[in-house]
């Protein structure tokens, strides 16, 4: 394997990835954006039902370790609950008091006095929770309650399809990586005469010991086998 070696430290070092838009997220950051300027909140939170809970994707307060990892089950504290019922609740004071209320120790917000919780929902099916809260005690207006509810059902839509667009560009990133571990499997089957499982082990090894993504191998066999191919043009003109 030690044709690959040279590539495989290439890539690890430079470590560069550019992704592109992410729709989802620059759909609900521009919602939180709107929500807090009309509300002049403390803490917003979108939540996005996908599959059977409720996952974190957008926060007015920078929370990177557990945006897009912190989930909630359906019924769970006073957001589960808004889920599952497709009913809001609002809570002027003491919301940590409130008999749904159930804390996540992330999230320091969970301790404000009053909590807003809004759910979006689109053609009877609900897409996503929308949480505001207070460090103090706010007497949510009826005003403030029906624009938020307001905001919810304009931006269902939007919201679902910015998720469908990130699951079908999930899927090609996936099929991509698959095509370029398939390209390295068979670089590897043909110079070592191996199989190809033996071939998929290999990358399996290198990757595990590497603690690098199987795509980053592949790309490194990739980029080899076309060094090598480059060079032996070169030399062949040459002569």
């Amino acid at each position: 394997m030690e044709p690959i070696t040279p590539a495989l430290d290439l890539l690890t070092e430079v470590g560069t990835r550019i992704s592109a838009t992410d729709p989802l997220h620059e759909v609900l950051n521009e919602i939180v954006e709107f929500v807090t300027d009309f509300v002049s909140c403390d803490s917003c939170f979108i939540y996005v039902l996908e599959q059977d809970k409720l996952v974190l994707r957008a926060s007015k307060n920078s929370h990177p370790e557990v945006l897009d990892r912190l989930t909630i089950p359906l019924g769970l504290g006073i957001t589960g609950w808004v889920a599952e019922n497709r009913e809001p609740v609002i809570l002027d004071q003491s919301a940590p008091k409130d008999p749904r209320f159930c804390p996540y120790a992330e999230l320091p917000e969970d301790t404000y006095e009053s909590f807003l919780s809004i759910p979006v929902v689109l053609r009877g099916r609900l897409i996503a929770v929308i949480n505001v809260q207070h460090k103090d005690v706010h007497n949510f207006s009826g005003r403030e309650i029906k624009a938020i509810s307001a905001i919810g059902h304009l931006v269902g839509a939007a919201i679902e399809m910015a998720r469908l667009e990130n699951e079908v560009s999930e899927l090609s990133d996936k099929l991509a990586v698959r095509k370029i571990v398939e390209r390295a499997k068979g670089i590897l089957q043909r110079d070592m005469g191996i199989s190809e499982e033996e071939a998929y082990g290999i990358l399996q090894k290198e990757a595990r010991s590497r603690r690098i993504p199987m795509k980053e191998v592949a790309q490194a066999i990739l980029l080899t086998s076309e060094v090598k191919r480059s060079r032996a043009e070169g030399e062949a003109k040459t002569q």
